[in-house]
């Protein structure tokens, strides 16, 4: 950690617990960019996915199938 962080840090530790909330969703949302060519691709393979459900060469799971292990954790 940078001396620079490490003080904002510091001061950031000193607000109160509202504010110190608010400047963490604000440090996230800097940090959540989509990436429009990761977008571009996931939404070409879900169009893919879908053409290829419906020409009958890929199955779908039921739902049980697919949570089913889940209830068991």
């Amino acid at each position: 950690m940078t001396q620079a962080t490490q003080e904002l840090a510091t001061l950031a530790a000193k607000l109160p617990p509202s504010d110190r909330l608010q400047l963490v969703e604000t440090i996230l949302a800097t940090l959540d960019k989509p990436d429009p060519e990761i977008t571009a691709a996931w939404a070409a393979e879900a169009e893919d996915r879908l053409a290829a459900y419906r020409r009958g060469e890929l199955a779908a799971l039921d739902e049980s199938e697919v949570f089913g292990d889940l209830d068991r954790t």
